[in-house]
């Protein structure tokens, strides 16, 4: 059971968690790109996503166990040669913009939430960010995949507690829908802008031994991730339209519930989403730097992995103080998303399909 889980679920649990601190744990990231094309839209725009991620995941992860390569850059090489340094600068720009978001909205949350001062949130997510990636792959695979199964649970609550008090408006909206929507655009760049981080799941691919599971891995790590955005987005629907005007919208949706626990219990989860995510996203710095130690025959102090999360959040974090959340997801992912649909999405679509094409084994 254990092997299987491994092998099938793991990779796509991995990749939720990197998702969701900058895809959607705050809602806002879901106004941004689905719910501005109206409620019908949105729905039609996360298909699209889905149906994208499941496509570059599945060949991602056969060229990954094809070639035994699981960090980005030894990944990337034999996909860009000497081109994957753009993808480097690509996702270390990603990687302070997204550390950014969680920073902000971390400290916002626990000031909500426990009365503590931003600071503090802020602080507390870089010690257990530093702790975590300081002992490396086997503890954060089982830490992000606790966790993943404890959001699951959380947002089905979540979900049946919106639908006992606000189903009437969530069913009147469902299908309202919007003219002029651009739903397909805004499903193909949310998926690109996310998609780009596969290479930081690499590292969980070691378990997948065969063709038939590296891209059934990848197939079923599309609706993973998705699912609990589709449950978090129908909760949203009963305030419609007054919710895209929220900078969190989770808190907003929280304080118009009025249910102290599930509140309490939501805010304990998504802080941990903040946490993982941050953690998968240096986690994949640290094994492509790592990758370069191994190279020459060394091993990365785990120090070192320690203080490169501390260096990064702080960096971020400060960022994000200057810029603002709702400004970080309204312009800094719009940028984003084109460059990794350029450096990554189009070539493992076309080069990689094309070398796995090429080998026969299975």
């Amino acid at each position: 059971m254990v092997k299987t889980f491994r092998k099938y679920l793991l990779p796509g649990f991995i990749f939720q968690s990197l998702v969701i601190g900058g895809g959607y744990g705050t809602g806002r990231e879901l106004v941004e790109f689905f719910l501005v094309n109206g409620p019908a839209g949105g729905f039609a725009a996360m298909l699209v996503a889905t149906l994208i991620w499941s496509a570059v995941l599945a060949v991602s992860f056969e060229l990954s166990r094809m070639t035994k390569t699981y960090d980005y850059r030894r990944f990337l090489t034999g996909v860009l040669g000497k081109g994957w340094m753009i993808y480097e600068v690509t996702y270390i720009a990603f990687i302070v913009l997204v550390l950014s978001v969680l920073g902000s909205a971390a400290g916002l949350l626990a000031k909500d939430a426990f009365g503590f001062s931003e600071t503090t949130g802020v602080v507390l997510m870089m010690i257990a960010v530093g702790a975590l990636v300081f002992y490396g792959s086997a503890l954060i695979e089982k830490v992000l995949a606790f966790w993943s199964l404890g959001l699951y649970a959380i947002y089905i609550i979540f979900l049946i507690a919106s639908f006992s008090i606000f189903g009437d408006q969530i069913a009147s909206n469902v299908g309202a829908s919007k003219p002029d929507a651009s739903w397909f655009v805004d499903g193909v760049r949310y998926a690109a802008y996310n998609i780009g981080i596969v290479p930081a799941v690499l590292f969980c691919l070691r378990h997948v031994e065969t063709r038939r599971e590296a891209l059934s891995a990848g197939l079923l790590a599309g609706p993973i991730a998705m699912i609990p955005a589709l449950l978090f987005y129908f909760a949203m629907l009963g305030h419609y339209p007054a919710v895209l005007n929220e900078a969190v919208p989770v808190n907003f949706l929280l304080g118009k519930m009025n249910l102290p626990i599930l509140q309490l219990g939501f805010q304990i989860i998504l802080l941990g989403t903040f946490v993982e995510t941050g953690t998968g996203f240096i986690h994949g710095l640290n094994e492509r730097i790592a990758g370069a130690y191994e190279e020459h025959k060394k091993i990365m102090p785990g120090f070192l992995r320690a203080a490169i999360a501390i260096v990064a959040l702080v960096v971020s974090i400060y960022i994000a103080s200057a810029i603002g959340l709702v400004n970080l997801i309204g312009k800094g992912y719009g940028t984003i998303t084109w460059a990794f649909l350029l450096v990554f999405v189009l070539p493992v679509l076309t080069i990689g399909v094309w070398k796995i094409a090429r080998r026969k084994d299975g």
